[in-house]
């Protein structure tokens, strides 16, 4: 494959099937992944763009990672991406023929598809609960519940995103132009919640509020923001999608406006954790 500002080559062996991959575009970005035989790749349903006939296709009950656990595992491997408000299914894709053979998969709006090998951090990347693209079979994709958070105000239900665990490659969607953040032993950032692409899990993470009645009656950008605490990495998203699909559907008039609350679990209150 050719060289790219986001290529990889590799053979070494972990749990992980140790994809090739190769991300393509500027603006409108896919990301084509080479498989070896044998090989296998997880994305979500609808993502595929195209793949070579060699590579089959297998929809399974959960994540795709190998469940030792039987149908309970595979259980609740899938309850746990239900909860995120994704498909009970994901989509395999595995390399059956010789040589090497090739799949596409698309972000579904302008934006980025950043790529990150997991062990390179601590095995475990929290993300946004729509981020997740594909993955090296072997990834497990699942839940990460924030308890603590305004749990006063909305009665414990916290604050919910995807936590990708596993060694191996993920490829994570973000809307906009991406800022790439690494924050020093009690550092802060404070982050509008739907621009929060992915952080560490070293990272402190809450939702305070924004400030004062006038401000949160009139200043436009929601009642709470979010509130990093390092040391720990931070991705942050310019564009987050439930705020593109917002915008969009408030132009066109529609009654729909109001999306499902992105970062959360709460129904319409969701909203302003969304910034929105």
């Amino acid at each position: 494959m050719s060289s790219s500002p986001w290529s990889h080559h590799s053979r070494n062996a972990n749990v992980s099937d140790d994809i090739d991959f190769e991300i393509k575009g500027q603006e409108l970005q896919f990301l084509e992944i080479e498989l070896d035989p044998g090989e296998s790749a997880v994305a979500e349903a609808g993502a595929m763009v195209w793949k070579d006939a060699s590579v089959a296709m297998t929809t399974v009950f959960g994540d795709g990672r190998a469940q030792e656990g039987g149908f309970m595992g595979k259980l609740l491997g899938a309850g746990k991406r239900l909860v995120t408000g994704e498909s009970l299914f994901t989509t395999v894709f595995t390399h059956q023929g010789q040589g090497k053979a090739r799949v596409a998969f698309s972000a579904p709006v302008p934006g980025a598809i950043l790529p990150i090998k997991l062990s390179d951090y601590g095995g475990t990347l929290i993300c946004q609960k729509d981020s997740f693209l594909a993955a090296a079979k072997g990834v497990s994709i699942g839940i990460h519940f924030q308890r603590k958070i305004l749990t006063g105000l909305f009665g414990g239900e916290g604050f919910i995103m995807q936590k990708l665990e596993g060694d191996g490659w993920v490829f994570v969607q973000m809307g906009g132009t991406i800022v790439e953040r690494e924050l020093a032993p009690g550092e802060e950032l404070h982050v509008d919640t739907g621009c929060i692409a992915a952080f560490t899990p070293s990272v402190d993470f809450d939702v305070i509020g924004a400030g004062g009645v006038r401000s949160m009656l009139f200043g436009g950008e929601g009642l709470f923001f979010a509130r990093l605490r390092g040391p720990g990495k931070v991705w942050i998203q310019s564009l987050p999608f439930a705020r593109l699909a917002g915008r969009m559907l408030a132009a066109a008039g529609s009654s729909g406006g109001q999306n499902r609350g992105e970062g959360s679990i709460l129904g319409g209150l969701g909203n302003l954790l969304d910034g929105d």
